[in-house]
């Protein structure tokens, strides 16, 4: 080639390309943002209990979160982009909650927040998200979200509440174990929750509740509470959480012996926990709630076997590398099935970037049944959309031989409650 015909090409090629800057520069912004944006991974901002009293939590939500990015990147992504994932530590803190929103969406330029567990942070996070319009998708029973008291911008699509699981139990407690019950919660917006609800929901099956004992949070010291527990009792109902639950439960073997009441609790006393820890016998017989059974059960199905190896968590649900590191396997489904509904939001929307974000909401408002899959390996749910809350079936299990065997499970009609909120007539 002449030094002249090189000279031609060298400015054909600069034209070509001063062009094509120019036409893009003449598109409208938004389009020239999902143009730019249309190879870029899709920025998920992951709100960790990494510390505080939510590390537990916040450690195996990590495993499960980054197993189920894993997962969906492996398969093609989202809409043909891979997920990356940021993580802030939040310190189950509610101030430092809304700081890591404000991060996610300033700083980082996250796509959507995600992973919040513990009720009083999504709580103190939540105003934030809905000020940015930051799609903020929590994975933390509580029932603040079905309740009104948030925005249209925070949905929990992976997780059920509260209200719907207590209203499940109630009967099963009723029938089978008693009617005089006391309780034992963490004096916060989740133990609330669990005071309020099911006190009415015993109450409906012909029961009552005797005494209400609050517990700080903070707390790491209980047996001088348990006097509290009138001698009438006949079933005694406990929901702990934080890094003192064995410390609870020891204490609570040593104050009653083989002498006390009926004891149902929820698994959050016993969530990385093991079962088989010394002082622990006296659990043998007692009762759970269980959102998701901790030991593998004999007809446990395939999409569960699948989900239980990709995790990490052997048949006892603790990790298959550390018998003693116990998981928080009846709630990190959770943030499986969570990112799921994010990745099925997305695609059904066309989502592109942020300027679709009220899209990717109202995609997942319009979702209704969710079928057991590999997606939802805890089982079916219903979405409802006017609610931004998940309903599903509910498990009890029985201490058995040191093991948690289910003993029943309820409909997802067993969760269901009237409405006290519809955000799509919020704006968006």
């Amino acid at each position: 080639m002449t030094n002249q015909k090189k000279a031609t090409s060298r400015r054909g090629a600069l034209k070509t390309l001063a062009g094509a800057a120019a036409g893009a520069a003449s598109l409208p912004l938004w389009a020239r943002y999902a143009q730019a944006q249309s190879s870029e991974p899709i920025k998920i901002g992951f709100q960790q209990h990494s510390t505080g009293i939510g590390a537990a939590y916040g450690r195996w939500y990590g495993r499960t979160t980054e197993a189920a990015v894993k997962l969906i990147n492996d398969g093609g992504g989202i809409n043909g982009r891979m997920i990356e994932l940021i993580a802030e530590d939040d310190g189950t803190d509610p101030k430092r909650g809304a700081e890591v929103v404000e991060k996610f969406a300033n700083q980082h330029g996250c796509d959507v927040g995600f992973g919040t567990l513990f009720s009083h942070v999504v709580i103190g996070s939540a105003p934030r998200a809905g000020e940015l319009k930051l799609p903020y998708f929590v994975v933390s029973e509580g029932h603040h979200v079905a309740s009104g008291m948030l925005n249209r911008y925070t949905l929990q699509p992976g997780i059920t509440d509260v209200k719907s699981q207590v209203q499940a139990m109630a009967p099963y407690v009723s029938e089978n174990l008693g009617k005089k019950v006391t309780m034992i919660f963490p004096d916060f917006a989740f133990g609330h929750d669990h005071r309020d609800f099911f006190s009415a929901a015993i109450k409906e099956q012909g029961g009552e509740v005797l005494e209400q004992i609050a517990i700080p949070p903070s707390e790491t010291s209980f047996t001088k509470y348990f006097p509290q527990i009138p001698r009438d009792t006949e079933v005694l109902y406990h929901v702990m959480v934080g890094p003192a639950v064995l410390t609870f439960v020891k204490e609570l073997g040593e104050f009653f012996g083989d002498q006390g009441p009926e004891i149902f609790g929820f698994i959050d006393s016993l969530e990385a926990v093991d079962i088989s820890s010394p002082g622990l016998e006296f659990l043998e017989g007692t009762y759970f709630w269980e959102g998701m059974p901790r030991y593998a059960q004999e007809d446990q199905s395939e999409h569960e076997k699948f989900y239980r190896e990709a995790v990490g968590v052997d048949e006892n649900g603790a990790s298959v590398n550390d018998p003693s590191d116990v998981s928080t396997y009846a709630h990190m489904f959770g943030c499986w099935e969570t990112l799921h509904v994010i990745k099925a939001g997305m695609e059904a929307s066309g989502y592109a970037g942020p300027l679709d974000r009220a899209k990717l909401i109202e995609a997942v408002e319009a979702m209704g049944e969710m079928p057991e899959s590999q997606a939802h390996p805890q089982g079916a749910k219903r979405f409802n959309g006017k609610t931004h809350q998940v309903f599903g079936h509910q498990h009890i299990s029985r201490v058995e031989n040191g093991r948690l065997v289910r003993v029943h499970t309820t409909s997802i009609d067993d969760t269901l409650y009237p409405d006290e909120v519809d955000y799509t007539t919020q704006p968006l």
